[in-house]
């Protein structure tokens, strides 16, 4: 049976390739009464108050809180995560339901001085959203778009990878469980060729909030320029992660492994990219082997486990694609049932190599030498991609240089850590269009309205 014509998503547990669960797959049509009571439920919702919206989504956040072990179990089983990353998404959700309700009550227009009057604006929903989720992430990426939607009075329906539904759907239970109202935050899995297209090109969807390939993310793109659609992309990277010589090197071969192996390197901000100055190049090699060689792979379930299976049979073809077998550093993985591959730090390999260039979206990276300050930049930015980063440097305007130079959305230095629900995340370039997160995220889900109030009296 071709993919397109589904009726039933098998969902996988990547650690056993056991059929975990059977998920009705939407139809256009679903969709289309989707959005029917979405708008409905919208209407009610953006004439609730501000205080009283605040409150359901914090009380959202509360449940959530309080299902926090359970639906990181269920991460762990669906989507192939190691439990204490699952856990940390579960309590992610919290956190932006939490940090969207405390933006309800300040999202404000503007009064703007002009002559002959009073002039204000005013911040209004848009009203219903699409939001498309990936597998890589499926509970905090989910999150990021529906939490400061709901909060800025909009409706949501949530398509979920065909992979990974089953914690959007438990998402969708607790909001009605906290005591949203009926259908104002939907979820309906499904396939992209039918559930989300049909949710691209709906009439009464709003805006589009997709997270996923560059490829993919230009379709929709497309399809939403023919009705003028709002779109807010995050799509693909391929980052850098640049060691100078005058960095703590030890401390920045030891952080390595994990900047491109956690989620098992399904990871759009995986640096895997190894920048490193010629001068501590072979140093750099001595400290990371034993780094990445150690590395635990194995049941996701056990605490000790640092890095789980890929998603699927055919995400496991395609990493294996790009690196011919025992090449460059190797760590182990688990033989048997599973979609398991070892990490790997390719070495002595072209610039242009597809491996260096190419999105792998698996625990595979390569350690490029660089000259110079210069050529590090220009090895940072030859890419199509420019979404996230790291460099390691002692000298403070060194970084600083650097960090406006490189092409990217999201820097860190000395840390691997650019990612916070507080601050603003998108791409540059084809990694994607539009900020998410941070204090602004609530203003994207809104329309600004202009209105001018004349204080001139009747003319004499």
């Amino acid at each position: 049976m071709q993919q397109d014509v589904l009726d039933v998503l098998e969902v996988l547990n990547p650690a056993t390739e056991e059929v975990i669960a059977t998920v009705p797959a939407a139809t256009a049509a679903d969709v289309d009464a989707a959005v029917a009571r979405a708008a409905a439920a919208q209407t009610r919702w953006a004439a609730t108050a501000p205080a009283d919206r605040a409150r359901l989504l914090r009380r959202f956040a509360a449940v959530v809180d309080e299902h926090r072990e359970e639906l990181a179990q269920l991460e762990v089983r669906e989507a192939g995560h190691v439990i204490g990353n699952a856990r940390w998404e579960a309590g992610n959700v919290r956190d932006l339901l939490d940090f969207a309700a405390g933006g309800v009550e300040r999202l404000s227009g503007r009064q703007i001085p002009v002559p002959g009057g009073l002039n204000v604006t005013i911040l209004e929903p848009l009203g219903v959203i699409g939001v498309i989720a990936p597998w890589n992430f499926p509970m905090p990426i989910a999150a990021w778009g529906t939490a400061p939607a709901l909060a800025a009075g909009n409706a949501v329906i949530l398509k979920p990878a065909e992979t990974t539904p089953l914690t959007a759907l438990r998402l969708a239970e607790l909001a009605l469980e906290a005591g949203l109202p009926e259908h104002l935050f939907q979820v309906l899995p499904g396939v992209g060729a039918v559930a989300g297209d049909a949710l691209v090109e709906h009439p009464g969807v709003a805006k589009i909030v997709f997270t996923g390939s560059t490829g993919v993310g230009k379709r929709i793109m497309a399809k939403c320029a023919d009705r003028v659609k709002r779109v807010t992309l995050e799509l693909g990277g391929k980052s850098p992660n640049i060691v100078f010589a005058d960095a703590d090197v030890e401390a920045a071969a030891l952080a390595t492994p994990m900047s491109y192996l956690d989620n098992s390197g399904q990871d759009c901000c995986a640096r895997t990219r190894v920048l490193v100055q010629r001068s501590v190049y072979d140093r750099f090699l001595e400290l990371v082997a034993p780094a990445v060689e150690s590395v635990v792979v194995g049941d996701p379930a056990d605490e000790k486990t640092q890095m789980g299976p890929l998603i699927s049979k055919s995400q496991l073809e395609r990493v294996r694609s790009y690196v011919t077998p025992g090449a460059g550093i190797h760590g182990a993985a688990p033989e048997g049932p599973g979609f398991w591959f070892p990490p790997t730090l390719l070495t002595d390999v072209p610039a242009d190599a597809p491996a260096a260039v190419e999105e792998v979206f698996g625990p595979v990276a390569v350690v490029l030498p660089f000259e110079d300050e210069a050529d590090a930049i220009r090895l940072a930015n030859a890419t199509e991609y420019g979404l996230s980063g790291s460099l390691w440097t002692r000298d403070v305007g060194r970084a600083l240089r650097v960090s406006q130079a490189v092409q990217a959305g999201n820097l860190s230095v000395n840390s691997h850590s650019s990612v916070r629900y507080w601050t603003p995340f998108g791409g540059y370039k084809q990694s994607g269009l539009g900020r998410e997160l941070g204090p602004d995220a609530l203003a994207a889900f809104t329309e600004t309205k202009n209105v001018f109030i004349s204080t001139e009296g009747p003319a004499q």
